[in-house]
């Protein structure tokens, strides 16, 4: 593949992958991750070469200008793409398949001195998220995410998400899990807010406190009917009104008017020094 084809690749992968491109021209003026892989190209050639001072020089001026430190022997393949690249730091024999993503702040770094091979692996497709370490000569599958601040030091398998510190796999979601999920969605949207990240195998305690509120919302409401149904049945008139619908933006405005009252307060609070 010729270099203008390969630079209108980077390009078409920022235009997928980054909503807030608007432009070619803004794209290669302005994305410094993108200018950070085109110097490693340069440098990676001439360290094949055995042009190792001038590769590395090279590299060094290309950390200078983009914040973004790649050494000229790593080997990094098609479509990738670092985004708000400061901070990134990629070692010598680290290798990184096609279509992967960095986010800044990310790691890709050895845990000995020893020389060989003492860098991460990355399959293809792999999203590595803002602030993770990845360390060790350990391999990140296809597909495979690794949450934001993560410390890995283990293999993540293909499709699989690794979070925390140190890096743990999360869960596979079970058929049981999946239900309960869309049995919360449901729920959420019927009481008129959005129960965003409520899901099992989340690690926010608040989101799964919201996601047993509506497990056990759902169990009154269905035992509710069955009481009402069977009342019904043996004449009674009951539960024959709709019941009233939340309005989260009621919530909304108590929230704002609060927060305004919380600001006029200290606006009129004269501290002393």
């Amino acid at each position: 593949m010729s270099v203008i084809s390969r630079i209108k690749e980077d390009i078409e992968s920022i235009y997928h992958r980054d909503p807030a491109a608007r432009s070619t021209l803004e794209i290669v003026l302005n994305y410094p991750g993108m200018h950070a892989i085109w110097l490693h190209r340069i440098s990676n050639k001439l360290w094949k070469k055995r042009f190792f001072i001038l590769s590395r020089c090279i590299s060094t001026f290309s950390r200078w200008l983009t914040g973004v430190e790649i050494h000229p022997g790593a080997t990094i393949g098609r479509r990738f793409f670092i985004d708000h690249g400061m901070g990134i730091v990629i070692g010598e024999t680290a290798q990184i398949g096609d279509d992967c993503t960095l986010y800044h702040g990310v790691t890709l770094g050895g845990t000995t001195w020893k020389t060989g091979k003492r860098h991460p692996t990355l399959g293809n497709n792999v999203v590595v998220g803002a602030g993770a370490k990845v360390l060790g000569p350990i391999v990140i599958e296809d597909n495979a995410r690794v949450g934001s601040n993560s410390v890995v030091v283990k293999q993540v398998p293909t499709g699989r998400t690794v979070l925390g510190i140190p890096g743990r796999i999360v869960a596979e979601v079970s058929n049981e899990s999946k239900e309960q999920n869309e049995r919360r969605s449901a729920m959420a949207e019927k009481y008129g807010f959005d129960a965003y990240a409520v899901a099992p195998d989340n690690p926010d305690p608040v989101a799964n406190a919201i996601g047993q509120m509506l497990d056990h919302m759902h169990l009154m409401d269905s035992k509710l009917q069955d009481v009402c149904h069977e009342v019904q049945q043996l004449g009674g008139e009951v539960c024959t009104e709709k019941l009233p619908e939340l309005d989260i933006e009621e919530f909304s405005d108590a929230e704002r008017d609060a927060a305004e009252k919380r600001k006029q307060a200290m606006d009129e609070f004269d501290p002393i020094i």
